[in-house]
C-alpha cells in the first residue's frame, strides 16, 4: 500500500512539474527540451527505485535480429559510447556505482541495465508525444530540439542497454563456470 501510494505522488508530482513547466518554459525552444528531459529523469528515476521490480519481462531478452548487439554498431553505438567517456560520464557512473568481478555484481549490473532502459523508454514515449504536440502546434522545426534531445538522452541509452546486455550475460555465463 505505501508503495502504490508513493508511485501516484511521484506520478501527481511528474505531471504537475510539466505543467509549471509548460506554463513558465515556451515549449518550442532548446530550454524547454532540457528542462523537460532533466525533470523526468529526475521523476522516473525516483519511479523505478520506488518500484522496485524484478524486470523479468521476455522484453529485456536478447531478440535474435539484435545479433548479440552487433545490430547497433552501424547506428553508431561505439561512437555514443566514447562520447560518455569524453563528457566523463563513465567515470563519473563508475565512482559512483564501481563494477566489481564477481557474478552477484554483473547480476547487479544486469538488472541496473534493465531498470536503466525502462526508464529511458518511459521518457522517450513522453518526450515523443510533446515532439508531436510542438511540431503540430509550433511547426517542425521548432520540434527539433525535443527530437534531437531524445535521440541522444533516451534513444542511444536504450540502445547502449540493448549492446551491453548480451555481453554481460556471456560474462555472468563464464564466471558461473568457474565458480
Amino acid at each position: 500500500m505505501k508503495k502504490t501510494l508513493t508511485l501516484i505522488l511521484i506520478t501527481v508530482f511528474t505531471i504537475g512539474s510539466i505543467c509549471a513547466l509548460v506554463h513558465y518554459i515556451r515549449m518550442d525552444g532548446v530550454s524547454f527540451a532540457w528542462a523537460l528531459n532533466f525533470l523526468l529523469m529526475l521523476c522516473v528515476l525516483a519511479f523505478t527505485e520506488t518500484l522496485k521490480s524484478q524486470l523479468t519481462s521476455s522484453y529485456y531478452n536478447e531478440k535474435g535480429w539484435e545479433r548479440r548487439g552487433k545490430i547497433y554498431e552501424p547506428l553508431g553505438i561505439k561512437f555514443f559510447r566514447k562520447l560518455l567517456v569524453w563528457i566523463g560520464w563513465e567515470r563519473l557512473n563508475k565512482k559512483s556505482a564501481p563494477i566489481e568481478k564477481n557474478t552477484k555484481a554483473l547480476m547487479n549490473l544486469l538488472y541496473q541495465t534493465k531498470k536503466s532502459e525502462l526508464g529511458h523508454i518511459i521518457i522517450l514515449i513522453i518526450v515523443l508525444g510533446f515532439n508531436i504536440f510542438v511540431a503540430f502546434k509550433f511547426g517542425v522545426l521548432k520540434s527539433l530540439w525535443l527530437l534531437i534531445l531524445n535521440v541522444l538522452l533516451n534513444l542511444y541509452p536504450i540502445f547502449l542497454q540493448r549492446y551491453n546486455r548480451p555481453r554481460i550475460e556471456r560474462a555472468i555465463n563464464l564466471s558461473k563456470r568457474v565458480v
